[in-house]
């Protein structure tokens, strides 16, 4: 009687010793988890943007997308910090966007940032490309970033072109103005438009459908297209190894930058970037 006793005694203390354990894991992941709930309850309380999320990145973050910049140019730190800085202190631009936003209702509580986006305009602005072809512009922000790099690079002596290609006819409405002096927007199937394309692209910026295999059709699209300085820069590299598997078998280069953003419960997506070799050298 008295083994049964101490065993049942062993068992009721194994059993409270995991179950303290297992409510200090929990602790330990909710430490983690509670700060995002939090975020994404208060947005979803909000007239926000249902996706192409909106916010800044980390101090942090932002230094590592500019040392990644600075490695695939060769342009200086502080050159590309600069233009990085640049964008983000544009009013000119932010008064633009937050104005078109509340023009077209698209959401009363969206406010402008930039995150990745720092990324496409600073690659713009340090490598001046003639042709710049964005593939999904959704609202048209990731558009007018665009076209403020490339009025800006026309000022400095170094003109160049923005196509973006849109499925949807109501996209695009902030894609106003001086911005569209820059460029046009093709409608229709955006593998369709990049078939019929026949300038050679300077920058590819892949944001359309999402799903692999479309992905992938849109660099074979413009595989033949690309100048020999192109870079891509694929936004959905978190998701797939399209870019990757391109870059192999096309011979280029690929790097990622992941997304860490600053008080938002998403966690960031990033920048596939596609070069060619001789860029490291």
């Amino acid at each position: 009687m008295s083994n049964a006793i101490s065993r049942l005694r062993t068992a009721l203390s194994n059993w409270k010793k995991s179950r303290r354990r297992r409510k200090q894991r929990e602790r330990i992941a909710m430490a983690y988890l509670l700060p995002t709930v939090k975020l994404a309850k208060a947005w979803a309380g909000q007239e926000k943007e249902p996706s192409n999320f909106y916010y800044k990145l980390t101090p942090g973050n932002r230094d590592q997308l500019i040392q990644l910049i600075s490695t695939i140019t060769g342009g200086g730190y502080s050159a590309i910090e600069g233009f990085v800085a640049e964008l983000e202190q544009d009013d000119e631009l932010r008064l633009h966007l937050e104005t078109q936003l509340k023009n077209t209702g698209y959401g009363r509580d969206i406010e402008i940032d930039y995150g990745r986006r720092l990324g496409w305009y600073a690659f713009i602005r340090m490598t001046k490309p003639r042709t710049v072809i964005e593939t999904g512009i959704d609202h048209g922000v990731g558009s007018c970033v665009i076209a403020s790099a490339l009025l800006r690079n026309a000022a400095d002596g170094h003109p160049g072109r923005y196509y973006g290609t849109e499925i949807r006819r109501e996209a695009g409405k902030l894609f106003t103005g001086k911005y569209a002096t820059t460029g046009e927007i093709l409608y229709g199937d955006s593998i369709e438009s990049l078939n019929a394309f026949t300038q050679p692209i300077d920058m590819f910026i892949n944001d359309s459908d999402h799903s692999s295999e479309y992905e992938y059709r849109e660099y074979q699209a413009i595989a033949d297209k690309l100048s020999d300085s192109a870079i891509i820069l694929g936004d959905n590299a978190h998701v797939t190894d399209c870019l990757s598997r391109f870059s192999r078998e096309t011979g280029r280069k690929f790097l990622f930058f992941s997304e860490k953003p600053i008080d938002h419960w998403y966690p960031g997506a990033g920048i596939g970037v596609s070069f060619g070799e001789k860029r490291l050298q």
